[in-house]
């Protein structure tokens, strides 16, 4: 039963923090009263059975709580007040713009994406909000020690509760601001859904559907801003290859192998509307690379040197490791193994990716490709001992079996590929 009650906190936390900020203004405190709800869930149902519709239950039960507190406060205030005292500490209700959306998800994100706070800690804490992720998860997505998010988000609550930070969606020059910021969260969310970083699901749906309809959403709201348009763009075309990433058993499928006649071609030509309203920047230029593959019929249709030199233009744009083990998969791809290799060779010393687990699964594919086995055996054990999600560890100890059966029997290598960044 506790397993029951998490795993319907984990899938509606964020909406139910959403709503609940908006009665008590306070990020913290909502977080504190969606946890109160998860402990009266934990209490209950194992005596009273699983509600009809339990995120429901959950959100009533934290809502019910929350106007609670807010009573709580106004009598207070009514107290002092005659008394003579200030009530300057009772926040005051706050009218709706006549043209304010009606998301509290997206009225969270951007509340969550205040200057007050620092890019790290915006990223972080809507990732907890939002996501429902938890420490170690954003510690292993951002390749940062779990001590440093935990007070990053710490920090962030109680800095947006000292600033009386309003919960809206913000007008004019503020938010053009922190739009930037709001970007990168719902791309760091969509990510986290599409592969998952621990756990025994490599999806996890509801994060990616989170993330398209805010993408979409922000899209609409800001017609005329490019990089809207290049994020929804590039998250239609990952979403459509959803249902042909993983097999019946759950397993993931990689790109080469995807039954691509299971693509949505819904998504796929909302990706392209998109596209055409989209810019040069760096989201726009992720979803011009997910283009190309949506292009392509068959996996032996990719256009990869088109892809090769897209990765060029956003390592220009947006430079990090991750971007240029990417660009290495490209040109492997469009020019042939050792040059990919090279390329992924230079990367080895750097930081950020001394615990990423696709440098290594990268680099066992392009030594496998050029035939030298026993080195490609070592780097897909080596991935498989460094990733945090049970089906892609899986995955990687199969190709590792896979490869020494080969080399037993004299058979050349799988060069099926596996891909960096949102895989497949």
């Amino acid at each position: 039963m506790a397993a029951v009650v998490e795993t319907v906190f984990r899938i509606e936390s964020a909406r139910i923090i959403a709503g609940v900020t908006r009665i008590v203004r306070d990020v913290g405190i909502a977080e504190e009263l969606a946890q109160d709800a998860l402990v009266a869930a934990l209490e209950r149902w194992p005596q009273e059975g699983v509600p009809d519709n339990p995120g429901a239950w959950l959100t009533a039960t934290a809502k019910h709580r929350a106007i609670d507190l807010v009573r709580r406060r106004e009598v207070y205030a009514r107290k002092l007040a005659e008394v003579g005292r200030s009530s300057e500490d009772v926040p005051p209700h706050e009218p709706s713009e006549p043209d304010e959306i009606d998301d509290d998800l997206l009225r969270l994100i951007f509340t969550a994406c205040h200057p007050v706070l620092s890019a790290e800690a915006r990223i972080a804490l809507t990732l907890r909000l939002l996501g429902g992720l938890t420490t170690p998860e954003i510690a292993r997505a951002f390749l940062v020690p779990e001590p440093t998010v935990a007070q990053r988000i710490v920090r962030a609550k109680r800095a947006l509760a000292k600033a009386a930070v309003p919960f809206e969606v913000p007008y004019g020059e503020d938010r053009a601001q922190r739009l930037s910021s709001v970007l990168e969260v719902i791309y760091l969310v969509f990510n986290e859904g599409y592969s998952a970083t621990s756990g025994g699901d490599l999806l996890r749906p509801r994060l990616c559907e989170d993330a398209l309809r805010l993408a979409r959403v922000l899209a609409a709201l800001m017609p005329a801003e490019p990089e809207a348009h290049g994020l929804a763009a590039l998250l239609e075309f990952q979403a459509s290859r959803t249902a042909a990433r993983t097999g019946p058993d759950g397993r993931p499928v990689l790109l080469a192998d995807q039954n691509r006649a299971r693509w949505d071609g819904l998504l796929i030509r909302r990706g392209f509307d998109a596209l055409q309203r989209a810019g040069t920047g760096p989201y726009s230029v992720q979803a011009a690379i997910a283009a190309c593959h949506a292009k392509a019929r068959r996996y032996e249709d990719t256009d990869w040197a088109t892809i090769a030199a897209l990765y060029e233009r956003l390592s220009a744009l947006s430079p990090s490791p991750v971007v240029a083990l990417n660009r290495a998969v490209a040109v492997s791809m469009a020019r042939g193994p050792a040059a990919g290799l090279e390329l992924v060779d230079a990367l080895t010393a750097e930081p950020a990716l001394r615990g990423y687990h696709l440098l290594p699964s990268v680099r066992g594919d392009l030594l496998a490709r050029l035939g030298r086995v026993e080195e490609a055996l070592a780097e897909f054990e080596r991935a498989a001992a460094l990733t945090g999600n049970e089906r892609e560890r899986e995955l990687l100890r199969e190709r590792a079996a896979t490869l020494a059966a080969d080399r037993s029997t004299g058979k050349d290598p799988d060069t099926g590929g596996t891909g960096a960044g949102p895989r497949g």
